[in-house]
């Protein structure tokens, strides 16, 4: 390879800029770290020879020489449900490893059920102190206005597992919920025995469906899918009315005895919630032999898979959830671009054969 091929394959680097522009190297510098003292028509002859020359900022190296940090708060729901304590671990096993970057990391948990909670935890943040926030929230009028207001702040807003894009918020880090609950539906219609289905006698399998919330976005997603799914391709099952199971709640244990006193002939369960500690008692002292699909590998339903009580799990990786936010506040934050196929969240698909060492 000759000089003139290494030369035009070469970064452009400040000395081409400066030699471009016909100005010092002392001035091309405080232009790019946008300091005083430069006239207007300078900034605009450097500016231009940085887009014609396709000069890419180090954004590290600078930041570095400005000791610039990065402060990001992830907001979590407030409640028991198993994967948001797992997700908050993540972020804070983390915290150390960031902090060798720069990037400085805490967590705060709210009721994810109180839009105006979150929003005043939303409007308590300034820009001086918050340089961006990844959130778990609803999708309201309260949280969207909440969201607006912050990045009118100049705070960065990332949307974690359920999206909220009626809101202005910057990026989503999750899996297509509607794609997992396709996935869901076409395990279940698998793992469920076909019935009897004679000329003399038809008869549908009947799947139990839980949820934490009725209302949520990812609820929704989820279910749309699942019911589009099972009508396309199952004829043989007949999915429940969805069935609500807020672990914790002093009435929680007595909801599920209720539902196969009232639906013996339920064959399989797709669950949707968070935190699956009820709905694996019963499952280990009434009925286990039914097949079950559930969300999010937590050590709960890792168990849940290595007893055969659970025929598959439907997860994200809380570690790449974590890392994908980071990366995305601090690319907003410094204008720089990113790697969408690095951000994508793949859905993952657990069974007791191919559970990770941890």
């Amino acid at each position: 390879m000759n000089k003139a091929t290494l030369h035009s394959i070469a970064k452009p680097t400040i000395n081409d800029i400066a030699r471009s522009a016909g100005v010092s190297l002392a001035t091309v510098d405080r232009v790019l770290n946008e300091r005083p003292g430069v006239r207007a028509v300078t900034i605009a002859r450097v500016n231009r020879a940085v887009d014609e020359l396709g000069y890419v900022r180090d954004t590290a190296a600078a930041n570095l020489a400005r000791q610039r940090v990065y402060r990001f708060l992830f907001l979590l729901p407030d409640t028991r449900g198993e994967y948001f304590d797992f997700l908050q671990a993540h972020v804070e096993d983390h915290m150390a490893l960031y902090a060798n970057e720069r990037t400085y990391l805490r967590t705060q948990r709210v009721p994810t059920r109180n839009s105006n909670e979150i929003s005043a935890v939303l409007d308590s943040l300034t820009i001086e102190t918050t340089d961006g926030v990844a959130l778990v929230a609803p999708e309201t009028p309260t949280v969207r206005d909440a969201v607006a207001r912050a990045r009118e702040r100049g705070i960065t807003v990332v949307a974690l597992l359920t999206d909220l894009p009626s809101s202005p918020r910057d990026h989503f880090v999750g899996v297509d919920n509607i794609k997992a609950g396709q996935t869901a539906a076409k395990l279940i219609g698998r793992f469920v025995n076909v019935p009897d289905m004679s000329e003399n006698h038809v008869s549908c399998a009947k799947i139990l469906v839980l949820a934490d919330s009725p209302f949520s976005r990812s609820f929704l997603e989820r279910r749309f899918g699942f019911d589009s799914l099972i009508a396309q391709r199952f004829a043989h099952l007949s999915i429940l009315p969805t069935v609500v199971m807020r672990d914790g709640h002093p009435q929680a244990h007595e909801v599920l005895p209720r539902v196969f006193a009232r639906w013996p002939s339920i064959k399989g369960i797709y669950s949707t919630t968070t935190n699956n500690e009820v709905l694996i008692e019963f499952l280990r002292a009434h009925h286990p032999k039914l097949s079950v699909i559930a969300h999010e590998l937590t050590p709960l339903s890792r168990s849940a898979l290595r007893t055969r009580c659970f025929d598959a799990v439907i997860s994200q990786d809380a570690v790449h959830i974590v890392g994908s936010a980071v990366r995305l506040m601090r690319a907003t934050v410094d204008g720089t671009p990113y790697n969408a196929l690095q951000e994508r969240s793949r859905i993952e698909i657990y069974v007791e054969e191919n559970l990770p060492d941890r």
